[in-house]
């Protein structure tokens, strides 16, 4: 579903991926793990093309995601080309993002409308159930200041959800929650994993990592260090750098 290969990217003169090369299978959940600036966030964000990468290759589905290859020359696509390929891709940021002005329902509704063409009934009933399935059956009609941060993101969820997506990416989605809140999240994104959604998650949730990944990734100074699966790679890390960094967050 997801291939990188030697992606790099930089911000001026600060080099923040390195050479990423990595592969996400479909229906695999991925947690990517690491300290901060470690390059995580930009990794989600080239996925989608919000960042554009300096060199490399990177496939959504099989397809070169922002650019178009002709020759060994990669061409960058039209806004429209890569909102066209936006679609297929949620992502779920730290903070909500949610319009304020809206209500939980108008949010999730909104891209499905707008982008898609969808007929207002149909998006109405498809947002309902969404937010019944995040466990906001209740609150469509609230307003982003009247919910917690927990629902505020469960929203962002279902928002993700309603543009049907064949991945999924989470940005540390719980990082911005109250302690009590991050439960609630990581339940929707459990029972998420348990529908066969592919799923990338930069998280600092090392036991649902533990539970619900299929690989761990671990990364540092924009390079891969160690990945496997996530029960060997945390309670045997056989990189000293994961080492280090498991015995400062386990």
């Amino acid at each position: 579903m997801v291939r990188a290969e030697k992606v790099h990217k930089s911000f001026g003169h600060v080099e923040v991926l390195r050479g990423i090369d990595l592969e996400v299978a479909p229906r695999e959940v991925m947690c990517v793990i690491g300290p901060s600036g470690s390059g995580k966030s930009t990794f989600l964000r080239c996925i989608n093309h919000l960042e554009k990468i300096d060199a490399g290759r990177l496939w959504v589905d099989g397809r070169l995601v922002g650019y178009r290859e002709k020759g060994d020359k990669l061409h960058e696509l039209r806004d429209k080309e890569v909102s066209a390929q936006r679609r297929d891709i949620g992502m779920v940021f730290q903070r909500f993002n949610l319009f304020p002005h809206m209500t939980a329902l108008e949010n999730v509704i909104e891209a499905p409308t707008r982008v898609k063409g969808m007929g207002k009934q149909e998006a109405r009933e498809r947002g309902a159930e969404l937010l019944t399935r995040v466990g906001l059956g209740d609150r469509i009609q609230n307003y982003p200041n009247q919910l917690s941060g927990g629902q505020q993101q469960r929203v962002a969820i279902a928002r993700a959800l309603a543009m049907e997506p064949k991945l999924m990416l989470f940005d540390e989605p719980t990082s911005a929650l109250d302690p009590e809140l991050v439960g609630e999240v990581l339940d929707v994104m459990r029972g998420l994993a348990e529908t066969g959604m592919t799923m990338v998650v930069v998280t600092h949730e090392m036991g649902f990592a533990r539970e619900v990944g299929d690989t761990l990734v671990f990364m540092d100074d924009g390079l891969v260090v160690e990945a496997g699966d996530p029960r060997q790679v945390l309670t045997d890390p056989q990189h000293q750098r994961t080492q280090a960094f498991l015995s400062k967050v386990l």
